[in-house]
């Protein structure tokens, strides 16, 4: 079963961690992902301690097709953004199972 987590989710928790504002901890939140964003952007990868490595990467123009109407397409060139989990995290993950 998948489960979201959303930001309302997050403010919620370090609200009632630490107690300041929600207003407080929304900005918080909101710097935190706009510095790791730019971060990303400005330097193409990010990596936090303990946690893991965000790396964007450029992918070619290919061709795809639609699977039900079977019309092919040119899939444009585009940046991703990938995650790789730490090995700290991989195993805190693995040992709390």
């Amino acid at each position: 079963m998948r489960i979201n987590l959303t930001k309302k989710d997050i403010i919620n928790s370090i609200y009632m961690q630490i107690g300041f504002s929600k207003k407080i901890n929304e900005a918080l939140l909101e710097d935190v992902f706009e510095i790791i964003l730019n971060k990303i952007i400005e330097h193409k990868k990010v990596k936090i301690a303990k946690f893991g490595t965000f790396i964007l990467r450029k992918k070619k123009e290919r061709v795809g097709r639609n699977p039900k109407t079977k019309e092919i397409k040119i899939i444009s060139e585009r940046f991703v953004i990938l995650f790789r989990a730490s090995k700290d995290l991989k195993k805190y993950i693995n040992n709390n199972d």
